[in-house]
């Protein structure tokens, strides 16, 4: 099936809770040693809004990629995408130029891919993948404000476990890819493939309450202002993920009518 895309982009392996800390401490000992003086610190509502502003450069650029899909803007835009989260890893003080950047190459994935399940499937299953990433998105905000479920230490630490091996395992789905070869039931009909597809679905939800919790150990470690930009696209990659898994889940099951 020429829609079992051997390139996802991945949850956000580098939005850790030491990314902030580091922050911190770096602008501590900037401010200690008077090598520059660091005076605005991030908060959550300001990484909300930033989120927002991320979003609407990402929706712009996708509506101009579903309008004139091209296999460019699709992998352009991923390996683009990925290179600058690569870099924003590394570099977070350059949040502020690459956040936006990321958002812009993302949304010519996003709305190249998005044409070409609409062409295979019709624009009823982008309507409801849109509609279910939203849902998702609000329910685990829901969770995450009540405290139905705690953001501790050890489930944390699950959820990057479930995640890394998640994205083993889409590695090695690529590297064999290359050969003609797939790892069974990865994306594909059946039952099995079908609760794969549940499951990655979940851990990509329960990523979301990393980020929200993300939002608010940065105001509470007094990260530097630069890093509600890199918040927001950590954001910004687990929406995405969990888009592109609905999407994919959505045509697994419109393929077994």
């Amino acid at each position: 099936m020429a829609l079992k895309n051997r390139f996802t982009t991945s949850s956000n392996p580098f939005l850790k809770e030491e990314s902030f800390r580091d922050s911190s401490r770096e602008v501590l000992d900037a401010n200690m040693t008077g090598a520059h003086i660091v005076s605005e610190k991030m908060s959550t509502a300001g990484a909300v809004n930033k989120s927002f502003i991320l979003f609407g450069i990402m929706l712009l650029t996708s509506l101009y990629s579903y309008t004139n899909p091209s296999p460019l803007f699709m992998w352009g835009g991923a390996i683009g995408g990925l290179v600058v989260v690569l870099i924003a890893s590394f570099k977070r003080h350059l949040s502020p130029t690459l956040a936006p950047a990321y958002a812009a190459l993302e949304g010519l994935f996003v709305g190249a891919i998005t044409a070409l399940y609409a062409s295979a499937f019709g624009g009823g299953i982008i309507f409801h993948a849109v509609t279910l990433t939203f849902a998702v998105l609000f329910m685990m905000l829901f969770i995450y404000k009540t405290g139905l479920i705690k953001v501790t230490k050890n489930f944390r630490t699950g959820v990057i476990m479930a995640t890394g091996a998640i994205f083993l395992v889409y590695l090695m789905s690529w590297i064999l890819g290359m050969f003609g070869m797939n790892v069974p039931f990865l994306h594909e009909g059946g039952t099995m493939g079908i609760g794969i597809s549940v499951v990655i679905i979940g851990v990509a939800a329960l990523n979301l309450l990393l980020d929200f919790d993300y939002f608010e150990k940065g105001e509470q470690f007094g990260a530097p202002k630069y890093m509600e930009w890199f918040a927001a696209m950590g954001l910004l990659i687990t929406l995405v993920w969990l888009y592109i898994e609905i999407l994919r889940l959505l045509a697994i099951l419109s393929g077994r009518d």
